[in-house]
């Protein structure tokens, strides 16, 4: 049974005694054959609780500002890319990249000329992020939206309909953009961060973050990348996830890694096998707020 929002405090949640089954689908240990059966009503709960009404602070809302898809697109890019540091941080970093761009991403970025505009982001630099870097990654993307028309149409020359994760798809498509943005001079280490590579180990938390918003359709995301199944998705894994999910069992992993976010995503299949990552968000905010579980 679920209770009413207003009547069951995520606190009250950490008290309610387990109960097991045995189910062969096990959650997190193989051999046990045990399953935690209030674990789905949980994550059940969690899910419907962080709703839109709790979507600050997140970069997402800056998505949720815009209506036209071209818009949502580069702003789901340039969001993702700055998400990560503290959450006070992200948010003036991108406050200050929308104001540049006059809160009128797709012109900003179709208009783009480096040799002009690069100086606009001058003073602008997020941890490892330089000035430079953020000019050449918008240099990158005034590339790809004059030769593809959008991040989705580049995307999908690398996506396979049957991949059962979208790693493959990833590698490729940051292989690309890295390439994009640096041209013929070798990427700078904040480049080659902002687009890490799955084939090397890495979680991918913000590319796998940019396309579940693109991808799944809820409240909260946009579904406007509707060629690609919502459950080729894997969960994007920060520090509160890999937290979180370590405690639920949901992973062995100690370190967060493309593994450990695949591990977490195959789990929690066992719950949604369409839309495994609609958990995220909540997950996410449990940690980031510091609520129990």
């Amino acid at each position: 049974m679920l209770f009413p929002r207003t009547c069951l405090t995520a606190g009250r949640w950490a008290n309610l005694q387990f109960e097991f089954i045995k189910d062969p689908r096990v959650c997190g240990d193989d051999k046990t054959g045990y399953m935690n059966k209030n674990l789905k009503r949980k994550l059940d709960y969690h899910y419907h609780y962080f709703d839109f009404s709790q979507i600050s602070p997140d970069p997402l809302e800056f998505l949720h500002r815009y209506k036209d898809a071209r818009d949502i697109e580069i702003a789901g890019i340039i969001s993702s890319v700055f998400a990560y540091g503290n959450m006070k941080q992200i948010i003036s970093t991108l406050e200050k990249i929308h104001r540049i761009m006059k809160a009128d991403p797709y012109n900003f970025v179709i208009k783009f000329n480096f040799e002009k505009h690069s100086k606009l982001f001058d003073g602008i630099k997020h941890r490892f992020y330089t000035s430079a870097d953020i000019a050449l990654f918008f240099n990158a993307l005034n590339k790809i939206y004059l030769n593809y028309g959008s991040l989705k149409y580049l995307f999908l020359l690398y996506h396979f309909e049957k991949e059962k994760s979208l790693k493959e798809s990833i590698h490729f498509f940051s292989q690309n953009l890295i390439s994009l943005a640096a041209g013929n001079n070798k990427p700078s280490r904040g480049l080659v961060f902002m687009f890490p590579d799955p084939m090397k180990g890495s979680a991918c938390k913000r590319m796998n973050l940019f396309l579940r918003w693109m991808i799944r359709k809820d409240e909260l995301d946009f579904g406007l990348w509707h060629e690609i199944k919502p459950s080729q998705l894997v969960i994007p894994v920060d520090t509160h996830i890999g937290k979180i999910c370590r405690q639920l069992k949901l992973t062995r992993q100690k370190n967060i890694s493309w593994k450990m976010a695949e591990e977490i995503t195959d789990n929690l299949k066992k719950f949604d096998a369409d839309d495994p990552v609609k958990y995220d968000f909540a997950i996410c905010h449990l940690g980031i707020r510091k609520i129990n579980f």
